[in-house]
């Protein structure tokens, strides 16, 4: 891949990740790329998760370091996972580092976008601290008529077996189909942690979408 195309190709990640148009994403990363000549490292699409300092002290290496070795070993183009084995056996990283690597990689590089899954999908997670019973909840998730009432405008359709420890179900509306829902509910001392993890989405915009509409519905929950 020639300087310009993968230049053209971190544009467009920008541009799924920010909502920016092509010209806007352009400027935004050709002045990024000033800034990190000026500094000495090499320009980012995106941060990964994990720091520096823990990368380096779990793997051996810094983020920029991993940048260099895997585009000088299996490249950009490998597809995550021949990355991740990549990793396991060529610098003998465990397995769940190793996956830590390839998806800050991704992130760097433009080839994944924040909250962007292996598949090309994205997942969205929200979470409150709610003052319900975890028992009362889960029967109103487990019952079809009570769930419609908990979470109005929405099917969800139950996708896991019952009794499972976090439910999931798909989603849809009148406009279709809207991905995957789990639920968990934890314990948080005398309170309930409730969790909404919406997986499946098929854009980075869609996904913003989603968490904001999690969260006003974690905050009405909250608030009955």
């Amino acid at each position: 891949m020639t300087t310009q195309e993968s230049f053209k190709k971190r544009v467009r990640a920008r541009m799924t990740a920010t909502g920016e148009k092509y010209g806007a994403a352009r400027r935004s990363l050709l002045a990024r790329s000033d800034q990190h000549r000026t500094a000495g490292p090499r320009p980012w699409v995106s941060d990964p998760d994990v720091s520096d300092d823990a990368i380096r002290e779990n793997t051996g290496h810094g983020w920029d370091e991993w940048v260099a070795l895997v585009d000088a070993g299996p490249g950009r183009d490998a597809g995550h996972t021949a990355i991740a084995a990549w990793v396991v056996e060529r610098h003998g990283v465990s397995g769940w580092w190793a996956q830590s690597v390839t998806v800050g990689y991704e992130r760097i590089t433009g080839l994944r976008v924040p909250g962007q899954r292996p598949d090309g999908t994205f997942s969205v997670s929200r979470s409150r601290l709610v003052d319900l019973d975890p028992v009362a909840l889960r029967a109103l998730l487990d019952d079809d008529a009570e769930r419609a009432g908990l979470v109005p405008g929405l099917t969800l359709a139950p996708r896991s077996r019952p009794g499972v420890r976090s439910p999931r179900f798909g989603v849809s509306d009148a406009d279709g189909d809207h991905g995957v829902a789990m639920f968990s509910l934890d314990p948080a001392g005398t309170r309930l942690r409730l969790t909404v993890t919406h997986e499946r989405l098929g854009s980075a915009a869609e996904a913003e979408l989603w968490k904001a509409y999690w969260a006003d519905w974690l905050g009405a929950v909250a608030d009955d």
